[in-house]
């Protein structure tokens, strides 16, 4: 979750490069010659392999290699001689070769198509990808629809990336607090509330202002629910097919931001009330969802379907 707040200062730098480099051009060298910087500085030299990646694959001396450098980096020195890495498995007599075909026969038995044999999974599915899908439009919208607030866009997209970081930090506070499920449906009524007034407002006179206090709370509630919402998707699936049914809520939210533009250039008012119609919608749906705050997080489907069924 931590990571979001990197993600909204990054927008808020950006509307400060945007407002120094005013061609396109050359907002794309600025914006790219730091990527480049990060990957041969940073990247390459500094980030490493997952020891576990190397452990399953039976590459151990690279595992090993990299647990030294961990350790030298922390302080610490671990011995050349006498000290070793192995997964449960290898400790219990076998190889690494076969450790690695286990668990690659493990990761292949879940796959979508699981999730949607299963009637509890796939309805769950369905919601998932729905309301990665309706957040996905409005976080994104907002952001893109500065262009019809009639303000000064820089400190439109400034004041959007601000409003972001209390929202993160809001979330992560009550998130154990109050549960997913009301969290998820409070932000998305929340921004969705303030969409709906923006998108009765004209853009005249003090109207604006108002228009842009309506866009900056609408983005609030929005990040709030991305924020947990990574959260709540991976603990409603079991291990076995949770990559795949993240895999796809997170490309229902990528099909969302694709659609975010072609809402934007509707106009001056219908894009909020848009915004404010899929906020609504996508906190009625996470009405459907179970809460999963101090709930078993399980690996198998006949685990979940059961643990469920009973509870």
């Amino acid at each position: 979750m931590s990571t979001f707040y990197f993600f909204s200062g990054g927008i808020a730098a950006l509307s400060g490069i945007a407002y120094l480099f005013r061609s396109w051009r050359s907002l794309y060298l600025a914006t790219s010659i730091p990527s480049i910087l990060f990957l041969f500085f940073v990247l390459i030299p500094f980030v490493s392999e997952s020891p576990r990646w190397y452990l399953i694959r039976g590459k151990t001396g690279l595992a090993m290699k990299t647990m030294r450098r961990i350790a030298e980096l922390n302080g610490n020195i671990l011995p050349e001689d006498g000290v070793t890495l192995a997964i449960d498995e290898d400790a219990n007599g076998k190889t690494g070769n076969e450790s690695a075909a286990e668990e690659e026969e493990e990761i292949a038995g879940g796959s979508i198509v699981d999730v949607l044999r299963s009637p509890l999974m796939r309805i769950r599915l369905l919601l998932a990808v729905s309301i990665n899908f309706f957040c996905s439009i409005v976080y994104y919208g907002l952001s893109l629809n500065v262009v019809n607030l009639g303000t000064n866009i820089y400190l439109s997209v400034f004041l959007n990336a601000v409003a972001e970081m209390p929202a993160f930090l809001l979330t992560a506070i009550l998130l154990d607090r109050y549960g997913r499920k009301p969290l998820a449906i409070g932000t998305q009524w929340f921004s969705g509330g303030f969409c709906l007034v923006g998108g009765l407002i004209k853009a005249f006179g003090v109207g604006k202002t108002v228009r842009m206090a309506c866009s900056v709370m609408g983005i609030f509630g929005m990040a709030g629910t991305y924020n947990l919402l990574f959260i709540y998707t991976v603990e409603l699936f079991p291990t076995v097919v949770r990559n795949a049914a993240l895999g796809c809520a997170t490309q229902a939210a990528q099909m969302g931001a694709i659609l975010a533009p072609v809402v934007v250039v509707l106009g001056e008012r219908v894009p909020f009330l848009v915004f404010g119609v899929c906020g609504i919608v996508g906190g009625v749906l996470a009405f459907l969802l179970p809460e999963t705050l101090n709930r078993p997080l399980y690996d198998t489907m006949a685990g979940i379907e059961e643990g469920e069924g009973n509870a």
